[in-house]
């Protein structure tokens, strides 16, 4: 088996072991003496709600809501969608369902609330004296920033009427249980879709404070209607549960277990790497010619993994791709004639950015292949259009919609 074939398996096994079924299984509530709403939303709820379908003995209702051809067949649960990464009319009509559905509840009801990655997108609902608008071009600074996602979701949760734990608090009194698939760095419940379900820990004066500090573009009228988010203590949330089914550290496990099944070593240095997508591809270069030079930190052969969610700032328009293969473009500029390697980096649900593509495949003759394609690297990379480079290189990496999001996915072999 040669190394992208290898690389290929490890992350079809990252993705197998955030499968909805079996992350399910082991964390399916106590049926209720009342109802069983079912509500959710992400890249992969859809597929969550198919499975716990399969798996409740009981009779349930709901709404989830995904992104566009992301849907999956339910028979008891309405699957709606909507646009990604910057939100639509469509997110607006499924936040309104999500509110519906757990309308006039009572202490005997259970709400089960199935929370992935992409839900904060996927769920506009201005604060009382914004608009759709407003929330469309706060989401798209914060995107542009550059800023982690635990800041840009710090902000989102005083500008929404649904996020940071308001969905939860519309359910009470009934029960919620939010069942999360992470796709953060920390698997901190109250990041993920910026946490309909799940008070964060942070109000207003973070919010504030995080503008500041990143430089965030945030017009005054929108400033002045952010509004102060329901704390944990709340009463509200006494009943509830909150459980992380999967996320990018198990996958990551199961990953390592395929390289160790083929004879190579491998090492993970984290589930929750962080920074600009371009330098930590820099990183991740100068760690693979120190070890194929010196054999350190590690000695090849060896796989290394890791996982987490970088961001990109965007310095130019009219790129195409996202964070990973922007991420590899700069490693594998970095990488350029440099025998022994074999790199794929990609998201886990199967799209990064807003092209087709999950990522890419790279090595040591990568930039010269896109030069002769007659795509110059340096400038793919200052204009962000890393999907342009490895199309022309023919590296892109396309399984399609995975159905669940845990994050970035990235590995280099080393022989």
């Amino acid at each position: 088996m040669d190394d992208r074939a290898l690389l290929r398996r490890a992350f079809e096994a990252a993705v197998g072991a955030a499968d909805a079924r079996q992350a399910l299984a082991p964390h399916l509530p106590a049926r209720p003496a009342g109802r069983t709403i079912v509500i959710g939303a992400g890249k992969g709820a859809a597929q969550l709600a198919a499975a716990f379908e399969e798996l409740w003995d009981a009779p349930l209702e709901g709404v989830v809501v995904t992104r566009y051809g992301y849907a999956a067949p339910c028979k008891h649960i309405r699957v709606m969608e909507a646009a990604h990464p910057v939100p639509d009319a469509a997110g607006l009509k499924a936040s309104d369902a999500l509110f519906e559905a757990v309308a006039d509840l009572s202490e005997d009801d259970l709400v089960v609330a199935l929370v992935c990655g992409g839900g904060s997108a996927l769920l506009p609902a201005p604060a009382e004296g914004l608009r759709f608008e407003d929330e469309q071009a706060l989401n798209e600074a914060l995107l542009a920033s550059g800023a982690p996602i635990g800041a840009m979701n710090a902000i989102r949760n005083c500008a929404s009427r649904i996020k940071g734990g308001r969905l939860a608090r519309a359910a009470y009194p009934a029960k919620v249980v939010s069942l999360v698939v992470s796709d953060v760095p920390g698997d901190d419940p109250a990041q993920v879709a910026s946490g309909p379900t799940v008070p964060d820990t942070r109000g207003l004066a973070d919010a504030k404070a995080l503008i500041t500090a990143y430089g965030i573009d945030v017009p005054d009228h929108i400033a002045a209607a952010l509004a102060e988010p329901p704390q944990a203590d709340d009463p509200v949330f006494a009943r509830n549960d909150v459980r992380v089914i999967a996320s990018a550290g198990l996958s990551l496990e199961a990953a390592a277990a395929v390289f160790e099944e083929a004879g190579v070593p491998a090492v993970i240095l984290s589930d929750a790497i962080e920074g600009e997508a371009r330098d930590i591809g820099l990183m991740h270069a100068a760690m693979v010619r120190e070890a194929l030079r010196r054999g350190r930190p590690f000695a090849p052969p060896v796989a290394i993994l890791s996982g987490g969610e970088t961001t990109v700032t965007l310095r130019a328009k009219g790129g195409r791709g996202g964070r990973n293969t922007e991420f590899l473009l700069s490693a594998a500029r970095a990488l350029e004639g440099v025998a022994g390697v074999t790199a794929l980096a990609a998201d886990t649900d199967g799209i990064d950015g807003s092209e087709d593509n999950a990522g890419a495949f790279a090595d040591g003759t990568s930039a010269a292949r896109m030069r002769a394609a007659g795509v110059d690297p340096a400038g793919a990379l200052a204009r962000h259009d890393a999907w342009g480079a490895f199309e022309a290189a023919g590296d892109l990496f396309v399984p399609g919609p995975t159905g669940t999001n845990v994050n970035d996915f990235r590995a280099f072999v080393l022989r």
